[in-house]
């Protein structure tokens, strides 16, 4: 059985903000490497455990996150930039989990939520709101892949449950909730999603390596998130200055792949 493991940091329990944990400038960055290895491989422990024979690891934030290092020898690791959708997945693969999701943005009580940026107001695809766990699903989707289990924090598994109300998730951490978002800038929306109530690692761990191994056993019974084509993605950026209008993007595509893929030109 051929597993996919997307990831991404800033779902994980222990990594506290952008500035610090996010980027190779950051004090903390390789705590956040090493905090976000250990998430996937207590995930990587539970999919061995419920049958899981192949696994690949997608490393999914932008300025890395998987130590090779200390990755469970049993997955395999594709990294590196430039890496589009649908970052190495096909149809060989029996099921797909989610790491280190974050919420898209303006979720309530969301930790650290964008979607791909703090830049971006909102993402839609024919009228649906999505964030980047959304897209994920969708171009798994595409190739007859489940997404199966997720872990964040938990404005991102109350996300993930509204597209596939019966996945296996792991809260790992808990947003203090911050009040209306929508209009802010970018720099004053960073400013109100950096407080939550953390897992301890060894706890969120545990839960994780759970929920992996109950998802891919559930495999059956969890149904992909899909949208139907003909496809409108809609872009909404943040205003650059308080008051200014917001800038809009629009694509259009019969196919999913190309959809996500497609330049946005926010006007």
């Amino acid at each position: 059985m051929k597993v996919y493991v997307m990831t991404d940091q800033e779902g994980v329990a222990g990594v506290l903000n952008f500035d610090d944990y996010g980027s190779p400038t950051g004090r903390y960055y390789e705590v956040a490497r090493e905090l976000t290895t250990r998430e996937t491989n207590a995930a990587i422990e539970g999919l061995l455990e419920a049958g899981a024979t192949e696994i690949l690891v997608v490393d999914g934030h932008g300025h890395g996150s998987i130590n090779p290092l200390l990755l469970h020898p049993s997955a395999k690791l594709l990294a590196g930039r430039p890496l589009g959708y649908p970052f190495g997945c096909d149809e060989s693969f029996d099921a797909a989990i989610i790491i280190g999701q974050h919420a898209k943005s303006n979720a309530e009580s969301g930790h650290l939520s964008h979607t791909g940026s703090t830049s971006v107001e909102d993402l839609s695809i024919n009228g649906v709101s999505v964030g980047e766990m959304g897209c994920n699903m969708l171009f798994a989707a595409y190739f007859g892949v489940p997404t199966v289990m997720v872990s964040g924090d938990r404005a991102a598994c109350e996300e993930a449950l509204a597209l596939v109300p019966n996945i296996e998730v792991a809260p790992v951490k808990y947003g203090v909730k911050y009040g209306h978002t929508s209009g802010l800038t970018a720099e004053q929306y960073r400013c109100l999603t950096g407080a939550a109530i953390h897992l301890h690692p060894e706890a969120a761990r545990k839960l994780i390596k759970e929920k992996a191994k109950k998802g891919l056993e559930r495999l059956g019974e969890i149904k992909p998130f899909w949208l139907e084509p003909p496809y409108e993605l809609v872009s909404k950026l943040r205003p650059v200055k308080e008051g200014e209008p917001v800038k809009v993007a629009r694509c259009r595509s019969s196919d999913i792949i190309e959809l996500l893929n497609m330049p946005r030109k926010h006007e």
